[in-house]
């Protein structure tokens, strides 16, 4: 009967479902030897592969695992390096003479030698890049099986990021397989900075993290009543100024004058939010209407030009 372990595998830290024979017992973060769609390559084993752990995967990889990685296959593989170098630097020549809008980001070579994988980020404004060409002539310089794979801003901080702001490895890098969406909302919600240089990671799009904590404040802000409301209190009758999302507070400034942190279980009842009264004479109240007739009276007033609307917060997602 075999076994099953999470083996971790290629530049893009794929992670997959391996089977492995039941006699041999793998240890977490032993690098082994494997047999995956793409060819046979280098892996580190992340654990077994628990029903649980299966729901975690998303686009898993599958293939076996083959044996140890010994010294020998150390050494093959600091060969491979080199190699790649080289044909980074091919690559990048290649590109070059053929005036192409790509940038060169990582090669990798599989360690059974079935392929060598080129990744590059397009130039903007170009969305994608006809590399026909630039396959034959990398083919004819390096004499080997030639992959191109066009990747984004993100994936190119997973394989060159190394730390982020806060003094661990960027997450992408470590624990994330699929980069998820987030937006400005989301920064606005966690009360963070809007300065772009400290809410964006090393991709130059926003911080991932952004994300692992926005359903927790999502969810304890629509339980508080929203800034305005008016409320009913132990304390007695006030209207809402602020929140505090995560210490599920509220800044209530009650009829007397008071301003007062109180506990979101101090509120007894909302009352609804306060309406607000606009009036031409600045004080909430409209002015009489004039007694006497205007000597304009007879004439056709003027259509009122169409109000704009209300500017909208920029929500937009930022991949």
């Amino acid at each position: 009967m075999s076994a099953y372990y999470l083996v971790r595998h290629g530049v893009m830290r794929l992670i997959g479902e391996f089977e492995a024979p039941s006699d041999t017992l793998w240890r977490r973060q032993q690098q082994v030897l494997v047999r995956s769609e793409r060819g046979t390559e280098v892996g580190t084993i992340l654990g077994l592969a628990t029903e649980r752990a299966r729901q975690f995967l998303v686009e898993p990889t599958s293939g076996h695992i083959l044996r140890d990685f010994t010294s020998d296959d150390q050494a093959h593989l600091q060969r491979l390096r080199e190699f790649e170098k080289h044909a980074f630097q091919v690559g990048t020549r290649c590109i070059q003479q053929r005036a192409l809008q790509m940038d060169l980001v990582d090669v990798e070579q599989l360690f059974g030698g079935e392929r060598v994988i080129f990744y590059f980020l397009v130039r903007p404004p170009e969305k994608r890049v006809d590399f026909r060409e630039l396959v034959r002539d990398l083919a004819r310089e390096l004499q080997t099986r030639i992959e191109l794979r066009q990747i984004g801003a993100r994936d190119e901080a997973k394989i060159l990021a190394d730390y982020g702001d806060c003094g661990k490895p960027v997450c992408c890098n470590t624990h994330l397989t699929v980069m998820p969406p987030v937006s400005m909302r989301m920064a606005k919600l966690q009360k963070s900075t809007l300065d772009p240089s400290k809410i964006s990671g090393r991709c130059g799009r926003l911080k991932c993290c952004l994300r692992y904590e926005f359903n927790v404040y999502d969810e304890f802000q629509r339980a508080l009543p929203p800034p305005g409301a008016r409320v009913l209190t132990r304390k007695g009758q006030g209207r809402v100024l602020a929140q505090e999302i995560l210490a599920r507070r509220l800044l209530v400034e009650f009829e007397d004058g008071r301003r007062l942190l109180i506990a979101a279980d101090d509120v007894l009842t909302p009352l609804g939010t306060e309406a607000r009264r606009s009036g031409v004479n600045g004080v909430g109240e409209e002015s009489a209407p004039s007694r006497g007739r205007s000597r304009d009276s007879g004439k056709k007033a003027a259509p009122r030009p169409p109000e704009s609307p209300p500017p909208q917060d920029d929500d937009s997602l930022l991949e």
